[in-house]
């Protein structure tokens, strides 16, 4: 890691933690190094990136707040607290509303993992978000997780011959290996983090 990338730790030590902090203090605008590090911790780290968070809340400069929110979802999904991270998700997408011209993926993410973890007690209000945001759809693994959601839970629903087609959907977009994009061919691609998703959804178009 260069020492420009100070604020991009992947892991996490005393060693670390004191660098990080050394070249924070001399920082200017010192929210953003708190969320981009938060953000490189969240799954690997999830407790201490969910304390940077708390700092860079308490700073109060709100530009990137929607995504900070959907940060700490991912840190409380390491951690294994849905509700949480549904709630942090349902704060982007309030932050969103207030403040548009700054999107995260909360829309995509929040019924993604209310599908795949079955929080069944947020299927009514996944399938509103799934509706609300169909527009916003863009790289392949957008709509992948967006037709993966509505399988799921369809399935979940006994709405099987729904299921089915919206698993078909999902898969044939986890299968793309171009983006669309002549620049960027290769991101927003459906990679191997999937592969438990994309078995349950061969399930639900082989039944």
């Amino acid at each position: 890691m260069s020492a420009d990338d100070w604020f991009r730790n992947t892991s996490w030590s005393t060693a670390t933690a004191a660098r990080f902090e050394e070249k924070l203090r001399r920082a200017r605008g010192k929210s953003q190094y708190l969320r981009i590090q938060a953000c490189s911790l969240a799954d690997s780290h999830p407790q201490v990136a969910l304390a940077l968070l708390e700092r860079y809340f308490a700073l109060g400069e709100p530009f990137d707040f929607a995504q900070a929110h959907c940060d700490s979802a991912r840190a409380y999904v390491a951690l294994g607290h849905m509700d949480e991270a549904v709630a942090a998700y349902e704060a982007a997408l309030a932050r969103e509303a207030a403040f548009p011209n700054l999107l995260t993926q909360a829309y995509v993410e929040l019924p993604y993992l209310v599908a795949t973890r079955r929080i069944a007690a947020h299927y009514p209000r996944a399938r509103q978000v799934l509706e609300a945001f169909a527009g916003r759809l863009t790289f392949p693994v957008d709509h992948f997780k967006w037709h993966a959601a509505c399988a799921l839970i369809n399935a979940a629903e006994a709405a099987l011959a729904l299921a089915g087609s919206e698993a078909r959907a999902a898969l044939d977009h986890a299968r793309r290996a171009h983006s669309g994009f002549s620049r960027h061919p290769t991101v927003g691609l459906v990679d191997t983090a999937h592969e438990d998703t994309i078995r349950a959804l061969e399930a639900l178009v082989d039944a």
